[in-house]
C-alpha cells in the first residue's frame, strides 16, 4: 500500500496548530489540516504489512489501506468512497477521535505511526470542498416508518443509514437543536457546529426529519440527572412513539454524571462540567444565558483527567480564568508506553491534550477531601478545596498519612464521567437495564440492539455507557442494520 519503501523514506507528517495566544481568543477550529502534498506523503509510510491492525484498532473498521494508497495516488475522490463506506461522518471522527487506528499501526511498533486521523481529516475536507459530498436519497420508499430518540452521532447514523434503506425517519432530540453532545458538550474550537450543520442538511434531503424541542419521557426533578441540558418545549411519551411508528431506536448519550460527595458540594461555585460546556455552546450559537457560569478571572480546579475535563481547561482559558488546576486520581501514567506489551491495544500513557498546552497545572494522586466556604459577602460561595495525596497498592486507594493540602478555588468543575443514561427514558418505555443502568441489549448480528420490548431498539452510550464518538457510529450503524432486519425480514445495510 501506498510506496513500498515509503515508511523507510519519508518521516511522520503532523497537522499544524494556531499558537495559543492566538487560539485562546476566539472559539474557532485552530488545527490546520494537512496539505495534498504531505498528505500523500503520510499516506505513502502506510506499510504493505500483510495484516493491518488499524483496521480492528477502528471501532468502525474503516479500510484504512485502501484509502492511503488511494491518497498516494492522488484518487481523492475515490478515497473518500472507501472512507464514506465504513464512517458517515468522517469529519467528526477526523477532529475529535482520539484515533485508536494509530495505536494499532504497524510502523508504530519501532516508529511514529502513519498519520491515518489527519489523513481522514484531509479527505473528508477536501470532499466538501469539491462539493463531492451530496445527499442519497432513497431509491424506494417502504412505508415503514422508524422513530429515533437522540440526535448525537449514533442517531445520526442509524437515522441516515435507515434513511437510505428507504424507511421514513424522525429524529427526536430534547434540546433546540440538533447534535446531542457534538453540539451541547464538545468545544467549538475542537469541532465547529458547521459540520453538524451541513450533515443534517444533506439527511434532510434524503428524507430525514428533524423534531427539536421533544423530550420523550421524563427528566428527574432532583440529583445529578436534573443538571442535564433539557431545553425541551414539548413532551411526548413512549406509548405514543410504539403506537406511531414501526419501531424506535433509543440513542440518548449516558449523561447521567458522576457525583462527588464531600463536604461543601453544596456550595455555589461548585458545577458539574456538563453545567458549563453546554452554555458556552449555546452563548457561540447566538443565545443570551442568564447567569452563565464564567471562569472570567476565577481560579478554576478542575476534577477528573480525561477529555471532558480537558475541554473544561481549554474553555476556562478562554475564558480567561485567573489559573486553571486539573486533578486526577489516578497516578500519573508513564511518559511513553511499553509498545511490545500492549501493541496493538490503546496504551495508558501520558497524554497532553491542546488545552493542556493553552495553560494549565496538572496534578495526580489526589483526592478530593472538601470545598472550603468563604466568610462575609462570600459566604456560601466555595474559595478553596481541601485535598490530599493518595497511593495506590494492589489496586486499592491509600490516603497518604499527613499529605493534605489546600488550594484557592473560585470555581469547580466535575468531570469525573458518566454512570448510564438518565435512567427516565429508559424507565418510560419499561427497557430492562443492565447492572451498570445501561439499556439492556446485545450486538449480535442477527437480533442484536433489541430490547426486551417489542420494536424498541437501544445504541451507542445509552446501551454501552459512556464511549467515544466513533463507536457511536459503529453502534447506529449496526443497529440501523437489525432495525432494517427486523421490518423488512432481510437487510442490505452494512454492518
Amino acid at each position: 500500500m501506498g510506496k513500498t519503501t515509503g515508511f523507510m523514506e519519508f518521516e511522520r507528517q503532523e497537522e499544524s496548530y494556531e499558537a495559543p495566544a492566538v487560539r485562546l481568543k476566539n472559539w474557532k477550529e485552530f488545527v490546520h489540516q494537512l496539505p495534498d502534498d504531505k498528505a500523500k506523503l503520510q499516506s505513502g509510510r502506510c506499510m504493505d504489512c500483510g495484516i493491518p491492525f488499524c483496521n480492528n484498532g477502528c471501532p468502525v473498521n474503516n479500510v484504512i489501506p485502501d484509502f492511503n494508497d488511494l491518497v498516494w495516488r492522488g484518487q481523492w475522490r475515490e478515497a473518500l468512497d472507501v472512507l464514506h463506506s465504513t464512517n458517515n461522518f468522517p469529519e467528526f471522527t477526523g477532529r475529535i477521535c482520539p484515533a485508536p487506528c494509530e495505536t494499532a499501526c504497524t510502523l508504530g511498533i519501532n516508529a511514529a505511526p502513519v498519520g491515518i486521523k489527519s489523513i481522514e481529516h484531509a479527505i473528508i475536507d477536501k470532499g466538501w470542498e469539491m462539493g463531492w459530498v451530496q445527499p442519497q436519497p432513497a431509491a424506494h420508499r417502504t412505508g415503514k416508518r422508524v422513530a429515533v430518540v437522540g440526535s448525537g452521532p449514533a442517531g445520526l447514523a442509524a437515522a441516515q443509514q435507515l434513511a437510505r434503506a428507504g424507511h421514513d425517519v424522525t429524529v427526536f432530540e430534547k434540546n433546540d437543536r440538533i447534535g446531542g453532545l457534538l453540539r451541547y458538550g464538545i468545544p467549538d474550537f475542537k469541532l465547529e457546529k458547521s459540520h453538524v450543520e451541513r450533515r443534517v442538511e444533506q439527511m434532510r434531503a434524503e428524507g430525514v426529519r428533524f423534531e427539536t424541542g421533544v423530550l420523550v419521557g421524563d427528566m428527574p426533578s432532583e440529583g445529578p440527572g436534573a443538571t442535564v441540558t433539557n431545553l425541551a418545549a414539548q413532551h411526548r411519551s413512549a406509548e405514543q412513539l410504539l403506537g406511531e411508528f414501526d419501531a424506535v431506536l433509543l440513542t440518548g448519550g449516558a449523561e447521567h454524571p458522576r457525583d462527588l460527595r464531600v463536604p461543601g458540594r453544596e456550595l455555589d461555585g461548585v458545577h458539574f462540567a456538563m453545567e458549563f460546556l453546554p452554555q458556552q455552546n449555546r452563548v457561540n450559537a447566538g443565545d443570551k444565558i442568564k447567569g452563565q457560569i464564567l471562569a472570567t478571572g476565577k481560579h478554576v480546579v478542575v476534577i477528573g483527567g480525561g477529555d471532558t475535563g480537558s475541554d473544561c481547561v481549554g474553555t476556562s482559558n478562554r475564558h480567561g480564568a485567573a489559573s486553571v488546576t486539573q486533578f486526577e486520581l489516578l497516578a500519573q501514567p508513564p511518559e511513553q508506553e511499553n509498545k511490545p506489551l500492549v501493541w496493538p491495544y490503546w496504551p495508558i500513557k501520558l497524554r497532553t491534550s491542546s488545552s493542556h498546552e493553552e495553560g494549565c497545572a496538572r496534578d495526580w494522586s489526589v483526592a478530593t477531601k472538601s470545598f472550603v466556604p468563604g466568610t462575609g459577602k462570600d459566604k456560601g460561595k466555595v474559595k478553596q478545596v481541601q485535598a490530599c495525596r493518595v497511593a495506590w497498592k494492589d489496586g486499592r486507594m491509600q490516603e497518604v498519612p499527613g499529605s493534605e493540602f489546600t488550594l484557592q478555588a473560585d470555581l469547580v468543575l466535575l468531570a469525573m464521567g458518566f454512570v448510564h443514561p438518565v435512567a427516565s427514558v429508559l424507565e418510560a418505555f419499561g427497557v430492562q437495564r443492565d447492572a451498570r443502568g445501561n439499556a439492556g441489549a446485545t450486538t449480535e448480528d442477527a437480533g442484536g440492539y433489541a430490547t426486551n420490548v417489542p420494536k424498541v431498539f437501544a445504541a451507542g452510550d445509552m446501551r454501552r455507557g459512556q464511549s467515544l464518538v466513533v463507536w457511536a457510529i459503529r453502534e447506529g450503524r449496526q443497529a440501523a442494520r437489525e432495525v432494517d432486519r427486523f421490518l423488512m425480514g432481510s437487510t442490505e445495510l452494512p454492518r
